[in-house]
């Protein structure tokens, strides 16, 4: 294998005057707010019902009274709501704009990090922009068998995440192992798993640099410490939690589902192989060195991956996810499949980018609508809610009492013009536990479990509730609020009960 000994074999590590900065940070800045309109914006949505709820309980901890421990607990092991919280304290914005200013940072951030590294596999301009682009582009790609996107499309520590990783791996690429070390350290302190990744892929890289005459790192000594603490038998509790989680299970996942997580490390290999056979070489002599490291990482993160999801006396690792290594593959398969487009194929020839970036971005724009259909694209800060359930969330917010404890359909985010959005996050109130999310973080932390598993059966046959079923919520769990929709058989029979709410989809009703 060749590796390059000095930083002399990196191409064009950064510009060297002030107007190629200038353009350089035009362009980032471009990209990152077209890249923003592709993969759209949605606070509140999805993972959001934890991390915005955590936001918002760290600057008003009085609400949540009932629930906080859904997203506290976990918490506890990052620095991201306290990060944000204090953003908004120190800046004296509202919330809403502040999340905002980090999604885009966020995003201008891993764009940053990924025309760095294309710097340095690549020698021209034009390899450089269409990688960027290319990333740009497909953001908002999902990913096989695993569940998360390249990108999310609220601010989530993940988006905080990969951007460090990317500028560890240049400082990785530029023999600069303090800086990459602290940025990895910054990482963990967002998001350990995901940094738990970017270590791992660091490490490769770091041993594909390496001069020959150095041994290889003990790799899987390193990755494999932190893992112990884990080894725990499961309870029926957190069984049922888990088994909300369909990528906890390879055996579930289809075929094409392994297809993506063996064919990028074939063209991976592919690209390795035509790189070594070519005469110029030491020319891309950085760029073969990543090519090995992302192939070593991906076929290690593979057999680690396989050995812990597999086993059933292993069950209680699969909340590391330890599949989600794929995020930092196709990330960077897809950063050297643009640098490799813009160099064979692209040149300067407008027509060839419009070609390929237009239709590119016009697809993952229409899946992504197609995706959220009931909801704007861009649900900004200073636009109203579009939107029938998020009306009668804000409507909540600002009408009922903090202290309030709501009940509605353990589904209620799968149901048409729902759009997964999360009700603490944007009602700002406690609820109780939801099927969809609720499982998966009680999956994470199984003290959680059984009131997660007895909330649940509380409201199993939700649609079919009579008022005797309301008024055992109301006394076994204090529920003194509930949300119906139009699939419930109390929203159009209410009864005695007093609905101040009430829009197309939605009713709001109070118990007493």
């Amino acid at each position: 294998m060749i590796r390059s000994n000095e930083a002399s074999h990196t191409f064009a590590a950064a510009p060297k005057d002030s107007h190629s900065l200038l353009k350089s940070f035009v362009g980032l800045l471009a990209l990152t707010f077209l890249a923003f309109l592709v993969l759209g914006y949605h606070p509140g949505l999805e993972d959001d019902s934890f991390y915005l709820a955590a936001v918002k309980h760290d600057l008003n901890p009085t609400l949540f009274p009932h629930d906080a421990d859904f997203f506290r607990v976990q918490f506890q092991a990052t620095i991201f709501d306290h990060l944000i919280a204090s953003s908004v304290k120190l800046l004296h914005l509202p919330l809403a704009w502040v999340v905002l200013c980090w999604q885009l940072l966020a995003i201008f951030f891993i764009l940053h990090g990924c025309l760095r590294i294309a710097r340095r596999c690549f020698a021209s301009a034009e390899a450089h922009w269409a990688a960027v682009a290319l990333i740009g582009v497909l953001l908002s790609l999902p990913l096989p068998g695993i569940a998360i996107n390249l990108a999310d499309q609220h601010l989530h520590p993940r988006n905080l995440a990969t951007a460090a990783i990317l500028a560890a791996i240049v400082a990785v690429l530029d023999r600069r192992p303090w800086i990459a070390a602290i940025l990895l350290a910054v990482a963990f302190s967002i998001h350990a798993i995901m940094a738990a990744f970017g270590i791992s892929f660091c490490l490769f890289l770091w041993w594909t640099l390496r001069p020959r005459s150095l041994q290889p790192v003990p790799v899987v000594a390193v990755l494999l410490l932190p893992l112990g603490w884990l080894f725990e038998p499961a309870s029926s509790a957190w069984r049922q939690a888990a088994a909300t989680r369909g990528f906890y299970f390879l055996t579930r996942w289809h075929w094409y589902e392994w297809l993506g997580v063996f064919a990028p490390l074939a063209l991976v290999y592919a690209l390795c192989y035509f790189l070594r056979r070519r005469n110029d070489v030491e020319e891309h002599a950085t760029l073969l060195s990543l090519s090995f490291a992302l192939l070593y990482y991906g076929v290690f993160q593979t057999v680690v991956g396989i050995a812990i999801m597999l086993p059933p006396s292993l069950e209680r690792l699969r909340p590391f996810e330890p599949m989600r290594y794929l995020h930092l593959v196709y990330l960077l398969f897809f950063l050297l499949a643009g640098g490799l487009i813009g160099r064979w194929l692209l040149h300067r020839r407008l027509y060839r980018w419009l070609l390929v970036f237009v239709p590119l971005g016009a697809g993952m724009f229409y899946a992504q609508r197609e995706m959220y259909p009931a909801s704007p694209h861009l649900e900004m800060p200073w636009s109203a809610p579009d939107n029938d359930w998020l009306e009668a969330f804000a409507w909540i917010c600002g009408n009922t009492p903090p202290d309030a404890l709501f009940a509605l359909d353990p589904h209620y985010q799968t149901l048409p013009g729902e759009d997964y959005h999360g009700f603490r996050a944007l009602a700002e109130r406690s609820a109780l536990a939801d099927y969809e999310k609720d499982g998966g973080m009680a999956a994470r932390v199984p003290s959680l479990a059984p009131r997660w598993v007895k909330e649940v059966s509380a409201l199993r046959g939700w649609t079919k509730f009579e008022l005797d079923d309301l008024d055992r919520l109301r006394q076994e769990f204090g529920v003194n609020w509930v949300v119906f929709s139009r699939a419930d058989r109390l929203y159009s029979q209410p009864g005695s009960l007093a609905c101040p709410y009430e829009n197309d989809a939605v009713k709001v009703c109070r118990l007493y």
